[in-house]
């Protein structure tokens, strides 16, 4: 039954339900006023499929105008992925003893793109900065059609033409999928899932800011809340690139294959789910006041910061082979034993102090702080501006409970050590 659930009716849940869930909350944001009530009163009168067709039909295929922004967006990313100076980064070993071997250039490749965005947009005038909102729809529609294509050739090609040995089906096509046939694919030299997850997803994040913040100005002026909500977004997309290659050894990456749920997630979910706090400001351009608006700026970027510093705190540590201070003090560690799949025996450091020994995944809090901090500008008129918070928590709650899985299995009995040592998951002195 469990088998049954994780891989049909979960899978089968998500490949239907997440694309027009996404078109949704647009439409909400951009037709309804940010309401839930006003879009369920859609549902009572139309009927739940109804209002999804009238919703989807227009912007099904997108437009032209969509599929040029997609399209010249994603190769000026491609560009700079390949062009730009960067340090080789090699990523953890496979489970098949791959080494996967990155450009890290993300910090430029951002630098780069908000730059390229300003230039040819407020000082060439190539385009209007607000084109990203007034044709969201519509790009939202044709990265929802593009997608759900792609990763059926990512399906393909890890079942036919495999970039390395971390690859194959289980014999259920619904949750290879899903789920993805291979583990590093790799399409004219390009990662696959470096391009989807960062060039794309986090990138185009930053756009949808910029055009949202263009848009509310054009209408409006720009307000404080605005400013506060698209600066604390801002900092956290830069501390990601930052903090990149950190990403690219984490466990997302070493052990999600390259399938709907990591692609077609960062390709549609994260620009048309992530930036919906920001959608809704646009038209509700009220005024919080430099104080408050300062409090959740400075609350927001410690929580940012802090998120950084306990991801880098264990990347040191690793790296240094416990050879360093945490928080002024020798770390604690558990030199944990582990076997490969090919029977070779290796060893990891478990950190046991610092921000890790408050509690197991403590980098999750701050996390769901800071998101919280940058919905906070839309005030609490309306629900659909923390509907994210929602999911990010309930989403990472998730991952952590699957890593504690993983971990127990891989590590064992020096697991077990670590959780009597770091008794908390989560939140420290609660879960």
């Amino acid at each position: 039954m469990k088998t049954i659930f994780s891989k049909v009716l979960v899978p089968l849940f998500l490949i239907t339900v997440c694309p027009p869930a996404v078109l949704l909350i647009w439409h909400t944001s951009a037709h309804l006023d940010g309401s839930f009530v006003q879009l369920f009163a859609e549902f009572s009168q139309k009927g739940l499929l109804a209002s999804i067709y009238d919703v989807w039909k227009p912007v099904f295929f997108g437009s032209k105008t969509a599929w040029s922004v997609i399209g010249i967006f994603a190769v000026v990313e491609l560009l700079l992925m390949r062009f730009l100076p960067g340090k080789t980064f090699k990523g953890p070993v496979t489970p098949k003893g791959n080494v996967p071997v990155y450009k890290a250039n993300g910090v430029l490749a951002f630098a780069s793109t908000v730059l390229l965005f300003y230039v040819t947009s407020f000082q060439l005038n190539w385009f209007s900065p607000t084109i990203i909102y007034d044709h969201f729809g519509e790009i939202l529609g044709a990265l929802i059609f593009f997608s759900l294509i792609f990763c059926f050739c990512l399906y393909l090609k890890g079942a036919y033409a495999p970039s390395s040995t971390d690859a194959g089906t289980s014999g259920n096509p619904l949750f290879d999928y899903y789920w993805g046939t291979e583990l590093y694919p790799r399409i004219f030299g390009f990662d696959v899932k470096m391009f989807t997850n960062c060039r794309f997803g986090m990138m185009s994040w930053t756009l949808i800011l910029l055009s949202c913040a263009a848009k509310q100005h054009e209408l409006y002026g720009l307000t404080d809340a605005m400013l506060v909500g698209v600066s604390l977004q801002f900092l956290y997309v830069a501390k990601f690139y930052w903090w990149e290659t950190g990403y690219l050894s984490s466990l997302d990456i070493m052990h999600d294959r390259a399938g709907y749920y990591i692609c077609w997630g960062c390709l549609v979910w994260v620009p048309g789910f992530y930036t919906s706090p920001t959608l809704y400001l646009v038209q509700h351009p009220h005024t919080l006041g430099w104080p408050l608006a300062l409090a959740i700026f400075v609350l927001g970027s410690i929580a940012i910061f802090s998120n950084y510093f306990a991801d880098a705190q264990r990347q040191r540590v690793r790296a240094l082979d416990g050879n360093c201070t945490v928080w002024g003090q020798k770390p604690i560690l558990i030199k944990a034993q582990y076997t490969t799949q090919e029977g070779e025996v290796k060893q990891s450091l478990l950190l046991a102090s610092g921000f890790w020994g408050l509690s197991r995944h403590f980098h999750y809090v701050p996390e769901i702080v800071g998101a919280f901090c940058w919905s906070m500008p839309a005030l609490f008129i309306h629900f659909m501006p923390y509907f994210y918070v929602v999911f990010l928590t309930v989403l990472l709650f998730h991952r952590a409970y699957r890593d504690e899985e993983r971990c127990a299995k891989k590590y064992g009995e020096y697991w077990r050590r670590y959780c009597e040592r770091v008794r908390y998951k989560i939140i420290p002195g609660i879960l």
